[in-house]
């Protein structure tokens, strides 16, 4: 049951995502403003809302049990009551009105594009790499506290405050974004994400929380530049390289393609790897050097 209410919530909460792009979009291109420069300061506070949350969870204790749930869906309640209070962005109406234009599938017509199609197949490939840490970084540094040697360790009774460095690099580096496009272009951005995440699960693969602690920290640092040079830039990017009557479900694919088909299979492949290589082990070294070589797959593969 828990599962199954788990994915009914967020299959409600993943299309706000790319409406919340769409929506703000609309908005700055309506007031006369560059959505390059303007957009990153102002994605910049969905990532201030997430290590509050992050936060608020790790020194209530909350990580630890259902609470958190309560807390999430307090916070959503207030969310959808924010959200009617939005800037105006009317639907797109035009002469056709097939089922297809109003579920959004049209967009797929973009893969006709040979550079909207490398695109987005880039996108997916990418997107395995996007849910890893979220779905396993807690718990391998909680794995820490098995182990005698670590089992006193601030990082070990903060597990969810290391991780939320990671979203406090995102707030620096989304604000490097307008710069890093001009200057390098989207594939120098994608670029630099790609080589990023393979630092990402590098440094946690050699990391501790003990005196490795510095490693799981710089792990979180590079976070920042992995996850929003790809994410951002390429909500930015899709919105260049469509037009009006395409633009709100081409950000849906790119949704799709990240975080619905590329993070699916990413979550779905890492957890064979670390059942395979930590959760069949007996004892915590062993599950510790599971560890170890698990985040050396997942840097390989980036």
């Amino acid at each position: 049951h828990l599962f199954a209410l788990y994915t009914i919530s967020v299959a409600f909460f993943m299309p706000t995502i790319g409406l919340a792009n769409s929506v703000a979009f609309n908005a700055l291109t309506k007031a006369g403003l560059d959505t390059v420069t303007h957009f990153p300061p102002i994605r910049v506070f969905g990532t201030v809302g997430f290590i509050c949350a992050m936060l608020f969870v790790n020194f209530t204790q909350f990580q630890m049990d259902y609470n958190q749930f309560f807390t999430s869906g307090a916070i959503g309640i207030i969310l959808a009551m924010y959200a009617l209070g939005m800037p105006q962005c009317p639907v797109n109406k035009g002469e056709s009105r097939s089922v297809s234009d109003m579920l959004g599938l049209k967009a797929f017509r973009l893969f006709k594009q040979r550079r909207m199609a490398i695109f987005f197949i880039f996108s997916m490939l990418l997107g395995v790499s996007l849910q890893i840490t979220n779905s396993y970084g807690t718990s391998f540094i909680n794995s820490f506290g098995l182990i005698p040697e670590f089992a006193g360790d601030w990082g070990v009774r903060n597990a969810t405050a290391i991780i939320s460095i990671s979203q406090i690099s995102e707030t620096l580096c989304i604000l490097l974004i307008p710069f890093c496009l001009k200057r390098f272009g989207i594939k120098g951005v994608m670029l630099i994400s790609m080589f990023a995440w393979v630092l990402r699960f590098a440094f946690f693969g050699v990391g501790d929380t003990g005196g490795g602690l510095w490693l799981l920290i710089l792990s979180c640092i590079v976070y920042g530049v992995a996850f929003d040079f790809f994410n951002v830039s390429g909500g930015l990017y899709v919105d260049q390289q469509t037009g009006k009557e395409l633009r709100s479900s081409a950000q849906g694919l790119f949704m799709i393609m990240t975080n619905g088909i590329g993070a699916t299979v990413g979550t779905l492949v890492a957890q064979a790897i670390v059942n395979h290589f930590v959760f069949s082990q007996t004892t915590p070294e062993a599950q510790h050097e599971g560890w170890t070589t698990s985040w050396f797959i997942f840097a390989a593969y980036s």
